[in-house]
């Protein structure tokens, strides 16, 4: 069994990719057992902290040597966390000189990718957490990646910039990765008394119909609290909204994962 890449994106920023990657992981590693692996591609490394681990560094270093230098270990750019079954590649502030030392490498598009092959086999799933931009980390992230998983803040500009999106994911496609899938939009920040949340949601569901989770995500205080202490919601506090509606969504996501599998089965059988 060979891990399923996913990758969150959004070039917005705030719409809670690192929340989603945090909690989510966390929950397929807790809740369901899966061996899973973050990989922390943005330059504020909030995921990495949001796991208790600022300032780490693995033993081969951080994501920003595995990206820039020429790998020869892969498992040692892998840190364990305090949650069993879930490791991350960390980041820190040295990955924002990536974006430019990338241009003149080798290869650039394709650093990611090649530090996560070898891993596969590690891991049931991968969650990179990309950059609010579409430049060469981003990049990385989705020639890496199986399919896209896309966080959308049910706020009014919601939607405005996912044409932007769109068309990446296409030449990406088109250029690098002829798999690339979007797994699913994602619901978050939202808040069902509001008429907007409401509507937002609605337009989200008719623009992109069943690639949608049903799982929606609450506007939830302990989802913003949790970083702060270093532990991922669902550990901080499990009855609260945040984290019920994550180990919903770790259950949706191995739903549509099973079925997708048994169908290409099919369809190659």
């Amino acid at each position: 069994m060979s891990a399923r890449i996913l990758a969150v994106a959004n070039q917005k920023g705030g719409v809670g990719k690192t929340t989603t990657a945090i909690n989510l992981a966390t929950a397929l590693a807790v809740s369901d057992q899966r061996r899973v692996l973050l990989v922390d591609l943005d330059p504020q490394a909030n995921l990495t902290s949001g796991v208790g681990l600022k300032g780490q560094i693995a033993k081969a270093g951080t994501v920003y040597h595995a990206l820039t230098a020429d790998v020869e270990d892969p498992e040692a750019f892998v840190l364990p966390t305090a949650v069993s079954q879930l490791s991350l590649v960390p980041a820190d502030r040295n990955l924002t000189g990536a974006e430019l030392e990338l241009v003149s490498l080798p290869d650039r598009e394709k650093r990611m990718q090649a530090l996560l092959q070898p891993l596969k086999e590690q891991f049931d799933y991968i969650f990179i957490d990309t950059p609010p931009s579409l430049g060469l980390l981003t990049l990385n992230a989705l020639v890496a990646a199986d399919a896209v998983l896309i966080p959308l803040n049910c706020e009014y500009f919601a939607l405005e910039g996912l044409a932007d999106l769109v068309a990446t994911l296409r030449r990406v496609r088109a250029a690098f990765n002829p798999g690339l899938d979007i797994a699913g939009v994602l619901l978050t920040m939202y808040d069902e008394r509001t008429n907007l949340g409401q509507q937002v949601a609605k337009d989200i569901r008719a623009y992109f119909q069943d690639r949608v989770y049903t799982t929606v995500i609450p506007r939830n205080i302990r989802l913003g609290e949790a970083p702060s202490h270093g532990v991922p919601a669902i550990l901080y506090d499990v009855k609260s909204r945040g984290a019920e509606a994550y180990l919903a969504l770790a259950r949706e996501v191995l739903v549509r994962d099973e079925s997708a599998a048994e169908q290409s089965q099919e369809h190659h059988g």
